[in-house]
């Protein structure tokens, strides 16, 4: 019984610590930006072998939505469908463990 809810215990405990994390980052490290790591990395490929990022093509060209908005509803439906997909893989394993209960 004491057992019960320790994945659920550590779940939040994780959830918690990244957030108190993230607080005190950002308290103590004022004027800091978000670089993403797509921008970092492009940086330092362009200063290793001294070509300007601008003159980079990329292997496969990528499609650029028509606006923000279109961007941030593809976003959101990639977030809804992995988390679909997420809650059937947990559904399905715990069902298949009520299963195992029941015999």
């Amino acid at each position: 019984m004491a057992f019960r809810y320790t994945l659920e215990l550590l779940a939040g405990i994780a959830v918690i610590g990244f957030c108190a994390l993230f607080l005190y980052t950002s308290a103590t490290m004022s004027g800091a930006e978000f670089a993403g790591s797509d921008n970092i990395g492009s940086g330092l490929i362009a200063k290793l072998s001294g070509t300007p990022v601008e003159n980079f093509q990329p292997l496969i060209p990528q499609w650029v939505p028509p606006s923000g908005e279109i961007e941030a509803c593809l976003f959101a439906l990639q977030a809804a469908v992995g988390g679909i997909l997420v809650g059937g893989v947990f559904g399905f394993w715990l069902g298949q463990a009520h299963g195992k209960n029941m015999r």
